[in-house]
């Protein structure tokens, strides 16, 4: 029995699109103040290599942004340094947030990172992830980061695109497969 996600030819639906639709739409309308802003753009992409149309990522800043991270997002129901983002036919993504700061757990210091929750279809359930910024002096000493083998941590580094910009992919499966936590 092949347990490969679908390829894009035979995706089911557009039902992260269609049923997150306005909560998607709330967050984009929301402006930061107080706190630098990055891009990350990038893919989602399966075992293939081809694009996943219909995925849904989150983005959760862990830590404080030293500001007001976004104005208006409690009146909205939205929490601080949250977006969700879904792809399009192409799986790329853009999501602008609040750039994150380093914080202080029970595993020690981490370094500045996002928490990522991947949607997509044939997932019974939601993939967790982080992605760090290439960069950050604290990526070397980052207790996370350096539970992942040498040769995977670079799936979860995003790479400098210009300025305060990033590019990182997510793989789902194969070869680079992107370093999924378990919960």
């Amino acid at each position: 029995m092949d347990r490969r996600i679908p390829s894009s030819s035979q995706t089911v639906g557009p039902f992260f699109t269609i049923g997150l639709k306005h909560l998607i739409d709330r967050t984009v309308e929301l402006d930061y103040a107080g706190a630098d802003v990055i891009e990350i753009r990038g893919r989602v992409l399966d075992r293939d290599g081809s694009p996943v149309p219909d995925a849904m990522l989150e983005f959760w800043n862990a830590g404080d942004t030293g500001g007001d991270a976004m104005v208006g997002s409690r009146e909205h129901g939205i929490p601080d340094g949250f977006r969700r983002v879904t792809t399009n036919l192409e799986g790329s993504f853009a999501v602008r947030i609040a750039k994150p700061v380093s914080t202080t757990g029970e595993v020690g210091e981490q370094a500045p990172h996002l928490m990522v929750l991947v949607f997509a279809r044939g997932l019974q359930r939601h993939l967790i992830s982080r992605v760090y910024l290439e960069g950050e002096r604290g990526n070397d000493h980052d207790p996370v980061l350096l539970g992942v083998p040498a040769e995977r941590r670079s799936t979860l580094i995003a790479k400098v695109y210009g300025t305060e910009s990033y590019l990182w992919d997510v793989i789902l499966q194969g070869d680079n497969e992107t370093v999924f936590f378990a919960w």
